[in-house]
């Protein structure tokens, strides 16, 4: 799965986070004894008449983390919301290096060539995960460095890329979705067969993702993502071709502003690209496909190789808090793994999001599928992308 978040986001989605802002008791909330304008005169004047000493400065610097070093995090642009990097960064003293990638493959071959030893935080798709264990580029998590890690809800754990629950942290789940504005759509969308309809020619957006894509195809024909059987893969190549007319936009990012503007009537979008389109247009339906669910999550891990391993564990820690996990779940728009955040959660929020925790059974992940299936799949995916341009 890809995430992706705005840094405008709509009236609503404004909405959303003032409200778990004014419920989530922070630094600048006052005791409601005082307006705060006057306790803020106060406390300058009470500061003014008493000078501080030089012993209480010096108590106040050891209040502060040690902290110290760097931190490298490596993930798609913006999926790390930049008002949690500079909170920890001020909690911490730890400096944030942030670097993105386009897609989990591309992630996948940098974590190869420098045997897992340049980042130390990666935030990728679970299926990529498990083929980074699998080559042993992946860090088991110290959890007596990780209290927070008993935050995580059991509901997000367990699942294939990670059975034991010891090297990752779940970070954004969710199940694309197809949705379309109905003023501009004359054919019936139940599920994903629907996109095929020749009345949506050059008007259908879907997010530029191989795995995710050929799995819709692979959908119609009643198969399972994670089929190995080359006929059935190449059969389903055959049928994506045959969609190529009525798709206008592959891509990755911000997807559904081709659907909100009016270039495309239909799109498959991400869970949080789907928020984010309702929430500046709520006339526009959703559509749970029929053939069956994607699910995936995007989980958190230390490379085996972390030039900051402390710092990793810290950077962990700090995002399994209940509130800095709220906040991050209201910037990315999908389920929150984290049940210490959910008090946090104001009830819009939960509203807004389209699925839940029951949708997940319904759900399938996507996995590796071996070396031969998946080069069909790039084969496959290479000619369906040329045949666009």
């Amino acid at each position: 799965m890809r995430k992706t978040w705005k840094k405008s986001a709509a009236l609503t989605a404004a909405a959303l986070l003032a409200a778990s802002l004014s419920g989530c008791g922070g630094s600048g909330q006052n005791d409601g004894t005082k307006a705060p304008e006057t306790a803020a005169t106060e406390a300058n004047q009470e500061a003014a008449e008493s000078p501080e000493t030089e012993e209480a400065k010096q108590d106040k610097a050891e209040e502060k983390p040690s902290g110290g070093g760097e931190l490298n995090i490596y993930t798609w642009a913006e999926y790390v919301p930049q008002s949690v990097i500079d909170r920890f960064e001020e909690e911490t003293g730890i400096r944030v290096n942030y670097t993105n990638f386009e897609a989990n493959e591309e992630m996948l071959a940098k974590l190869e060539t420098s045997n897992g030893g340049d980042y130390d935080i990666v935030i990728a798709s679970d299926y990529i995960i498990k083929i980074a264990a699998d080559e042993g580029l992946v860090k088991e998590i110290d959890k007596e460095k990780v209290p927070n890690y008993e935050n995580i809800d059991p509901v997000f754990q367990n699942f294939f890329y990670d059975p034991e629950n010891t090297m990752t942290v779940p970070y954004g789940p969710g199940i694309p979705l197809l949705v379309y504005d109905p003023s501009m759509v004359s054919c019936e969308i139940t599920g994903y067969e629907s996109l095929w309809d020749p009345s949506l020619e050059d008007s259908v957006a879907l997010m530029d993702s191989e795995r995710v894509v050929m799995g819709m195809a692979l959908k119609t024909m009643g198969e399972s993502f994670n089929t190995e059987d080359l006929d059935v893969i190449r059969a389903a190549g055959d049928k994506l071709m045959e969609l190529a007319p009525n798709v206008r936009v592959l891509s990755q990012n911000q997807t559904q502003d081709y659907l909100l503007s009016g270039e495309v009537n239909a799109a498959f979008l991400f869970t949080s690209q789907v928020v984010l389109a309702l929430a500046d247009n709520p006339e526009l339906e959703v559509v749970y496909p029929e053939e069956g669910l994607g699910f995936g999550v995007d989980a958190a891990f230390i490379p085996a190789n972390a030039p900051n391993s402390d710092n990793a564990h810290a950077f962990l820690n700090f995002i399994l808090d209940g509130e800095v996990g709220a906040e991050v779940s209201q910037q990315t728009y999908y389920l929150c793994p984290n049940k210490a955040a959910y008090e946090f959660l104001p009830e819009e929020f939960q509203k807004s999001l389209v699925i839940s925790t029951d949708d997940i059974p319904n759900g399938e992940f996507i996995q590796d599928v071996g070396a031969e299936a998946t080069a069909l799949h790039e084969e496959i995916w290479t000619e369906f992308k040329a045949k666009l341009d």
